[in-house]
């Protein structure tokens, strides 16, 4: 399985790879996952218990079992903005570090290499710094990058509100849609400079990235895709589920949680494998690898 993460694949390889890793490593990648995102998850519960939220659902008494189901989730509160506000903050400070760590872990599994939690853990850490300053300044652009197109579809429709309500509004969605289709292609140029800065290839690696999708763009769009249906599917489900018994309880917050930290490995691995599918493809590793072996025999 290892070799295979080395050499070029298909749009269907690359999605077994990544589930057969998932399965396989899934104790060590899910411990990874906890370790960073755990104790947030915890903080978050203690949080939303001390803003007077119920562990279980609290059944209301009038009403249809229907109504009460709808009515747990519409009872929203400052404190519970403040509980999503920290652990959201948390989250973009210690993912990255956990998704870097499962990084190393693949690139160790790629190369056949020996390797233990606490030691991937520890080379994630020796990029913290790196990783902030460029997820800082990524998330800085796709802001930049889908404010400016919201403010000209507002305008726009605006205005063509203004000659027919019919037409303005066709036309802002379809430049909503066309603009939000743009900078998903976009932004998947861009989005392998994450691997580029874990492994120090180019911070904060966004040349790196360009350089890495060349001749890949649909493939690797689509890939995004599917992955974003897969974890989307597995959440909704959760959270329809459980939601119709617990309601809007902390005992769901923790359900969708633990679903949060399966998907996030999945995810992570998959973005693994697409990198090093990419850094295979445009760098010939499996090509340097050979020529390496052949000089040493």
């Amino acid at each position: 399985m290892e070799s295979k993460i080395d050499s070029p694949k298909g749009f269907g390889q690359i999605l077994d790879l990544t589930f057969i890793i998932s399965k396989k490593k899934f104790s060590e990648l899910i411990l990874i996952m906890l370790i960073f995102l755990g104790p947030i998850y915890v903080l978050q519960a203690v949080m939303e218990l001390a803003s007077g939220v119920s562990f279980f659902r609290e059944m209301e008494t009038g009403g249809t079992w229907f109504e009460n189901i709808l009515g747990s989730f519409d009872e929203t509160s400052t404190d519970a903005d403040a509980t999503l506000a920290v652990s959201g903050l948390l989250s973009l400070l210690f993912a990255p570090i956990a998704g870097a760590a499962i990084m190393f872990a693949v690139n160790h599994m790629r190369k056949d290499e020996e390797y233990t939690v606490g030691s991937v853990i520890k080379e994630a850490f020796s990029r913290f710094w790196p990783m902030l300053g460029s997820n800082i300044l990524f998330g800085l652009i796709t802001a930049g990058l889908f404010f400016i197109p919201m403010i000209i579809v507002f305008f726009v429709g605006i205005m063509g509100a203004v000659m027919s309500p019919f037409a303005g509004i066709a036309l802002a969605v379809v430049l909503f849609l066309g603009f939000a289709f743009g900078l998903g292609l976009l932004l998947t140029r861009w989005s392998f400079y994450f691997g580029s800065v874990v492994f120090k290839e180019g911070t904060p690696g966004l040349s790196r990235s360009w350089e890495l999708t060349k001749g890949r763009l649909w493939a690797t769009f689509g890939l995004y895709v599917i992955f974003t249906l897969i974890i989307t599917c597995i959440s909704m489900a959760l959270e329809f589920s459980f939601g119709l018994i617990l309601g809007n309880s902390v005992l769901l917050s923790i359900i969708v949680n633990a679903g949060t930290l399966f998907t996030s490995v999945i995810f992570t691995v998959g973005y693994a494998v697409m990198y090093f599918d990419l850094k295979a493809r445009q760098d010939a590793d499996d090509l340097k690898e050979m020529i390496g072996d052949y000089h040493t025999t």
